[in-house]
């Protein structure tokens, strides 16, 4: 970045300001100066004929004298800042008015009326009698149709090129001004969008590295702070995400590594002789209740993980959700039977038909009734309730058991997550079947909500969509 963009617009702003200047020092300043001596040589033709027409002819009829003519001269010479001669047709001085420094020939050598042409004038030092480029106009004076003489203005070019100047510095001072608010425009480039962009490409090669706790100050409400800001958040969610990729890989150790253990012991035990013969049935229960173990947080983790993959296509038909509530409470008869728990269905009147995925939902039903059972103390009740409210239908599945302490509400969503209050009552819990429950009803565009109260129980209440009439 630094010896790219930022270097870029350091030679774009030094050609820049050396462009503008050379544009208007050498473009400009040619352009002003033609344009001012075709203006000075236009109003000096104009006025070297006014003068031949109205003043000089007078001399002819000797209706002036040469002191009056010269005197006119000299006047014009000032208003003009040039010098004028006036000759006879053979270019034979009459009277002249010169600037300081110059003179008149007393016989212009050479002299040709038809040399300035159709341009009106032309620049020079004039047949070598001046020391400096001039302009030139030369006007006819007539007499009875006849031309008498010649009036010749001579205006030095230096003259013109002083106006020019002139003229020309308040641009200089403006194409100045240009260049500092440039510059002024630089330094805002190089504090409000160079900078930024150098701090969030920091951010991306430190975020690229590894380092996922380095974070973009935000001094700015612009696009360049929100995108900084949106930077700091999604490296936010990246580092919760690996903290929570390495707790999903501990978990998962763990959950795996102990009942592996348990198995190996106790089959290395059966094969070393540590545990005879009479006993092995025993402890092959033991083995079999740690497969089952594995077999259940396998089962869970595919079904996270086909969640997970954003690919997941409901299979959604219409079905009668209270059949599918008495059928699978039925199922848990062998688990309620050993605790005298007692389940009680409040359904409503009729067939409910909802809009949803038939196994996804068989099996959140199946995780909340399993863990309604699991969670509450001998001889009570879990109770599941059906109502109707709208398009929706609500299902509720409350239990009178240990309840979830309130700190802990919002993380019973969380994937191996199990409360203190859990730990104890059962050691075949993987701690996916709520994450499992959450994902499938998420999956709907549904809602699922928990109502808990520690020592009373807890109570939690899903929605499904009606059959589409």
């Amino acid at each position: 970045m630094k010896s790219t963009l930022y270097l870029k617009f350091i030679i774009i702003y030094i050609i820049f300001g050396f462009l503008s200047f050379f544009t208007v020092g050498i473009l400009t300043s040619q352009l002003m100066l033609d344009r001012l001596e075709k203006n000075d040589s236009q109003n000096l033709y104009k006025q070297a004929n006014v003068m031949a027409a109205d003043y000089l002819p007078s001399y002819f009829q000797e209706d002036n004298s040469t002191r009056a003519v010269h005197s006119q001269l000299n006047a014009a010479k000032q208003y003009l800042n040039s010098s004028l001669w006036f000759v006879k047709e053979d270019g034979t001085l009459i009277t002249s008015a010169n600037l300081e420094n110059t003179a008149a020939p007393d016989m212009i050598e050479n002299f040709d009326p038809a040399e300035i042409g159709s341009d009106q004038y032309i620049i020079g030092d004039y047949h070598g009698y001046f020391t400096e480029d001039v302009i030139t106009v030369m006007a006819p004076v007539t007499q009875g149709f006849y031309i008498r003489g010649y009036l010749l203005i001579h205006k030095p070019v230096s003259y013109i090129q002083q106006t020019s100047s002139r003229m020309m510095f308040p641009v200089y001072i403006t194409v100045a001004v240009i260049f500092i608010l440039s510059f002024i425009l630089l330094l805002a480039f190089h504090f409000f969008i160079y900078r930024p962009l150098r701090q969030i490409t920091e951010a991306a090669t430190q975020y690229a590295s590894g380092n996922l706790t380095y974070e973009i100050p935000v001094n700015t409400h612009d696009e360049m702070g929100y995108l900084s800001a949106s930077l700091n958040y999604m490296s936010v969610q990246l580092r919760d995400m690996e903290e929570y990729q390495k707790k999903i890989v501990a978990n998962v150790s763990h959950d795996f590594r102990s009942p592996l253990t348990s198995i190996r012991g106790y089959v290395q035990a059966m094969t070393d002789g540590t545990i005879p013969p009479e006993l092995h049935g025993k402890y092959l229960d033991i083995i079999l209740f740690e497969t089952e173990r594995l077999t259940d947080l396998t089962k869970d983790l595919l079904t996270l993980n086909e969640f997970d993959t954003k690919e997941l296509l409901l299979d959604k038909t219409e079905f009668d959700i209270q059949e599918m509530i008495k059928n699978t409470a039925a199922s848990f008869e062998g688990a309620c039977t050993p605790k005298r728990i007692s389940i009680g269905l409040l359904l409503l009147p009729g067939e409910v038909l909802v809009y949803a995925d038939r196994r996804k939902i068989q099996q959140v039903l199946y995780n909340l009734i399993d863990n309604a059972i699991k969670f509450s103390e001998n001889e009570s009740s879990v109770t599941i309730e059906v109502t109707a409210r709208g398009e929706k239908i609500f299902v509720s599945v409350k239990d009178s058991g240990i309840g979830i302490p309130r700190k802990e509400l919002n993380k019973i969503w969380e994937r191996f997550y199990k409360s203190d209050l859990s730990r104890g009552k059962d050691k075949k819990g993987t701690g996916l079947g709520l994450a499992i429950v959450k994902e499938a009803i998420q999956a709907h565009d549904e809602h699922i909500n928990v109502i808990s109260t520690e020592g009373v129980g807890t109570e939690f209440i899903f929605s499904l969509s009606k059959k589409e009439n």
